[in-house]
């Protein structure tokens, strides 16, 4: 099945030019055709369309994801945020108290890819050495990459610390690529660095649609 997804501006990669009222055609996991909406929707006009607002990107990249998902407890809500309250839980002596088992590390993981696809991510780094949480991980859809370096501590938005928007970006949107983007509700690039990946209202990877702000 062919799916045209259209958005007000779209970013095909680091460097290159925004193009109003682009458009990305997949077939399947990957994409076929990237352009104007108007002509790629000319052309295919039995595709499934999907209209979004803001700028179109490719997925982003997460580095440090071990620490994010295998040092970070995220609080299952509802049934333990009136104990433990909403906010992630790190550092080695609040962990230890929580006495977390394996299944809990693992259920705390999925909870941790599910925010990470709210903010476009699709891909992440990190050497995963807790199965339950590895399971999680690949689960999940996000693609798993060797440990990279980073500054700082490492970030549920990829976008912190950057000095541009694109510095985030894995991957480029081109024919023949695997179909994995974001879209932000922004209106440029400036804006999505300024607002954060929190912007993100849909995340695709292989051709699936893994997140989408209600």
């Amino acid at each position: 099945m062919l799916t045209l997804h259209a958005a007000e501006l779209l970013v095909t990669g680091p460097g290159s030019a925004p193009l109003e009222g682009g458009a990305v055609l997949v077939e399947g996991d990957r994409i076929a055709h990237v352009g104007p909406y108007e002509d790629l929707g000319t052309a295919h006009s039995h595709a499934r369309v999907r209209r979004w607002p803001g700028v179109l990107t490719p997925g982003l990249l997460v580095r440090g994801a071990d620490e994010l998902l295998e040092r970070t407890y995220y609080p299952d809500d509802p049934y333990e945020v009136t104990e433990l309250g909403a906010d992630p839980i790190s550092g080695e002596e609040a962990l230890d108290a929580l006495k977390l088992t394996e299944p809990r590390w693992g259920n705390s993981a999925r909870r941790g890819t599910q925010r990470l696809l709210a903010r476009g991510v699709v891909a992440v780094c990190g050497r995963f050495t807790v199965p339950a949480v590895r399971t999680a991980v690949s689960r999940s859809g996000l693609t798993i990459l060797p440990p990279a370096p980073y500054g700082g501590r490492p970030a549920l938005d990829p976008f912190a610390g950057r000095e541009s928007a694109a510095d985030a970006f894995h991957g480029v949107l081109e024919p023949g690529a695997a179909a994995r983007f974001a879209v932000f509700a922004v209106a440029d690039e400036a804006e999505l660095l300024a607002r954060g990946a929190t912007t993100c209202v849909a995340t695709v990877i292989g051709g699936r649609l893994l997140h989408r702000r209600r």
